[in-house]
């Protein structure tokens, strides 16, 4: 399967943010995509991202390498990266994984752009 990507940009209470919408797999092969995304948006100064992940079917420990790299890029400019997500099978991953104490995984868009920081 392949991954899908769209960025928009949103602003609401907790300020502006770059919602990032991820379908399909994020594995060893489509993980460089996400990551040539989150170095774009980060390197055009778009320090507060929310990655919605709720069209993920799949994630694998790429994936999460990619996420973290990410999450460490925004901070080294004070920002944030929120995660969408309310599908358990990838909910289990971060739990299992302890991710669930570095991301903040929020149950909808509106939710994470309504998050402050």
């Amino acid at each position: 399967m392949d991954l899908s990507l769209s960025t928009r940009n949103v602003s609401g209470p907790g300020g502006d943010r770059t919602v990032v919408e991820v379908g399909g797999e994020i594995d060893v092969y489509t993980a460089p995509k996400l990551r040539e995304q989150l170095v774009e948006l980060v390197n055009d100064g778009n320090f507060h991202l929310v990655v919605d992940m709720e069209g993920v079917d799949f994630l694998d420990s790429t994936g999460l390498g990619v996420l973290v790299g990410g999450l460490k890029r925004v901070r080294a400019h004070e920002g944030s990266l929120r995660l969408v997500c309310n599908q358990e099978r990838i909910l289990k991953i971060f739990r299992i994984t302890g991710l669930t104490k570095v991301f903040p995984i929020h149950t909808s868009v509106e939710e994470a752009v309504a998050a402050t920081d």
